[in-house]
């Protein structure tokens, strides 16, 4: 009789441990991993995992592209009942946004079985309030990366990566005149053409003033900022980016990029697995240094941004958030592994197979001298939107430095 009572006691411990949810339960997930998006692949895997440890648990997902689903995430926000249990977020305001209209569910208390795993400082781009409450879970960590074909670089008579904004440019230069496209960007995606404004800015004037601009505390009004942005236009009026890109999608661009048709492609480090599998000599570094005296080559823009959130419309919100862990850990673990990401986790599972341009990049964070959250997550939702339109402008080149600092100023006012 002892025997029987002992078991049922921890057959109770067990099951007080496990949330109880009913048979063939759905949980919603928004997320941006496309077919063609380089999480893909992780999202399929972490979903098939989870699934597998909660028998009778569906996780109906819906993937959109990026520019759209930023659109269709703020739209469902007017409508919180519209909202999915599980969504993707970008940390910092963007995901801030949501917070302050109460549409996202608190983790503090989800947070704390998974605690010994994820580190705190990963959370902090998605804490928020004067007790730093945690409000999403991080999937990966990204930076801005230089991707470099070498093979290409050779045809100009280059053996490294410059490191040096003078080299930089004398590269591009003997790139031009062998008939090479230095650069491919997306014009049809302006996030893409950030991927290259935002670290000629931090290069030109330094990661502290960057960050204190982003969060609304300094001035776009910046002699400096009106340099850099200069500089971008001069490289592109110079013939180093490709103008058919202009109207290309980002994914279409990368597909050149790994094709041979641009020497470099400056995008995130998510893309360090599939550049890794692509036939081909690439190597990755960073943008060079414009200005020593405010800037260092080590100061990079990225952090841990990419997250799972949860509706506080969700039915079993609870549940959902433990789901949403045990989701972002798993994405995580796969991802690390296909190279689309840095892991935010500590990793749990054999890591001495991770990808060549993953383990650099690693490398390159592990002696990084400051951080940039992306200039589209980092501000709210409307600053945000008018920092882009002037950006894509820039890229067009229908503004130079001056109207870009003074027309930003002025509508951030």
């Amino acid at each position: 009789m002892k025997k029987l009572i002992a078991l049922a006691l921890t057959a109770m411990m067990l099951l007080s441990l496990t949330p109880v949810f009913a048979e063939d339960q759905v949980i919603t997930l928004w997320c941006i991993a496309t077919e063609s998006d380089a999480n893909r692949p992780a999202y399929e895997a972490a979903i098939a995992a989870v699934e597998a440890a909660h028998p009778g648990l569906t996780i109906k997902w819906e993937a959109f592209e990026n520019q759209s689903y930023k659109t269709k995430i703020k739209t469902a926000m007017a409508d919180p009942e519209t909202l999915p249990d599980i969504f993707f977020t970008w940390a910092g305001a963007f995901c801030g946004d949501f917070v302050s209209a109460g549409n996202v569910y608190c983790l503090n208390d989800a947070y704390k079985p998974f605690a010994e795993e994820l580190p705190e400082v990963m959370m902090q781009n998605a804490s928020y309030g004067e007790n730093g409450d945690h409000y999403a879970v991080p999937l990966t960590m990204n930076i801005v990366t230089l991707f470099a074909n070498m093979d290409l670089l050779a045809e100009a008579g280059w053996d490294h990566v410059p490191t040096t904004y003078e080299d930089l440019i004398a590269c591009c230069d003997a790139l031009v005149a062998a008939g090479i496209v230095p650069f491919g960007c997306s014009g049809g995606e302006t996030w893409c053409v950030t991927e290259y404004l935002e670290p000629i800015i931090e290069k030109t004037i330094g990661y502290e003033k960057l960050n204190a601009i982003f969060a609304g505390q300094e001035s776009w009004n910046d002699e400096a900022i009106a340099k850099a942005v200069d500089i971008f236009q001069e490289m592109i009026k110079k013939g180093y980016f490709d103008p058919n890109a202009l109207a290309l999608g980002n994914d279409q661009v990368k597909a050149n990029f790994i094709a041979g048709e641009y020497a470099f492609y400056q995008n995130g480090s998510w893309n360090c697995g599939e550049i890794s599998d692509a036939e081909g000599n690439f190597q990755v570094a960073l943008f060079p240094v414009i200005d020593g005296e405010k800037a260092t080559y080590g100061q990079v823009i990225g952090g841990p941004s990419d997250s799972l959130a949860v509706s506080a419309s969700s039915a079993d919100p609870a549940f959902a958030a433990q789901i949403a862990f045990e989701l972002g850990k798993e994405i995580c673990h796969y991802g690390y592994l296909a190279g689309s990401g840095l892991p935010a986790w500590t990793p749990y599972y054999d890591t001495t197979e991770v990808k060549p341009l993953v383990a650099a990049v690693a490398e390159i964070v592990a002696n990084a001298d400051g951080m940039v959250l992306f200039g589209d997550t980092a501000m709210s939702a409307e600053p945000a939107n008018t920092y882009l339109s002037y950006v894509s402008q820039v890229y067009g080149c229908e503004i130079d430095g001056a109207g870009f600092i003074t027309s930003l100023t002025a509508a951030l006012q």
